[in-house]
């Protein structure tokens, strides 16, 4: 089977290559980069192409699905928190930062107890 060849793959896992690819190109890649990467992300999840048989298959790992929207969650938070905290008064972000610290330490100390 030569480089490439999708034949070991099932339709299921075809689509979902799709699915993921269609997600990369919204996101700005290239058509090269995002099939890429969608193929990259199906074989993270399934290992590579399904076979046929009794007792060959494995559960599917969701984990590369995840870190990939994570990945792009977090890129898009910092985006806009940007534009968030120029707009806030930077003393109202001190204050909350202080309370958060001091209600870490009493649990730390109450769990020491």
């Amino acid at each position: 089977m030569p480089r490439g060849d999708k034949s070991a793959y099932t339709d299921k896992q075809k689509r979902k290559a799709e699915h993921i690819e269609e997600g990369y190109e919204e996101r700005g890649l290239s058509e090269d980069e995002a099939e890429r990467r969608a193929w990259a992300t199906v074989n993270a999840m399934d290992h590579g192409g399904k076979k046929s048989g009794s007792g060959r298959g494995k559960r599917t790992n969701k984990a590369p699905a995840r870190k990939g929207g994570r990945k792009g969650a977090a890129a898009r938070a910092r985006k806009t928190s940007s534009r968030k905290t120029s707009a806030r008064k930077p003393s109202s972000r001190k204050t909350s930062a202080r309370k958060t610290s001091s209600r870490k330490t009493a649990r730390k100390s109450a769990k020491k107890k």
